[in-house]
């Protein structure tokens, strides 16, 4: 019974490696990119935000393998969808005045991000310079 189970499985897997989505791992081109307010500022959103909010994604190996890859094509949409800096002024809504807070309250980035990330953990120091940086490139209102 077991064995039956190791090889359903298996066939599984397999099967799920067929689903395309998930494969696409071309970056869009750069439409138009943000105005920082510092250079610190975007070295930080580079390092814990850009591979899911701009057309400049790394695609890690593990995002080609079904079902991680949809995992990841799916966040990389959404945070996309959310905000993109690499699209600035053409998305439907410009969403970078709630970045800061995201940041600020931990939300952003994501801890499953930074475990497979961890270079995009920020310390309390940068945590804070990227809050006060995002405010001062988008605004607080």
């Amino acid at each position: 019974m077991k064995v039956k189970i190791v090889v359903a499985g298996i066939i599984i897997f397999g099967l799920m490696q067929l689903v395309p989505y998930g494969r696409d791992h071309n970056n869009p081109p750069v439409v138009s990119e943000v105005h920082w307010d510092t250079p610190q500022t975007k070295v930080l959103f580079t390092k814990a935000c850009a591979d899911c909010h701009s057309n400049l994604t790394k695609w890690p190996s593990y995002s080609s393998v079904a079902p991680v890859s949809w995992l990841v094509t799916h966040d990389v949409d959404e945070g996309r969808e959310h905000l993109n800096v690499s699209a600035w002024g053409k998305q439907k809504k410009n969403k970078g005045k709630d970045a800061a807070e995201e940041v600020k309250e931990g939300e952003m980035p994501p801890a499953i991000y930074t475990v497979m990330h961890p270079e995009a953990k920020l310390s309390d120091q940068e945590k804070a310079a990227l809050v006060r940086g995002l405010k001062a490139t988008f605004g607080e209102d």
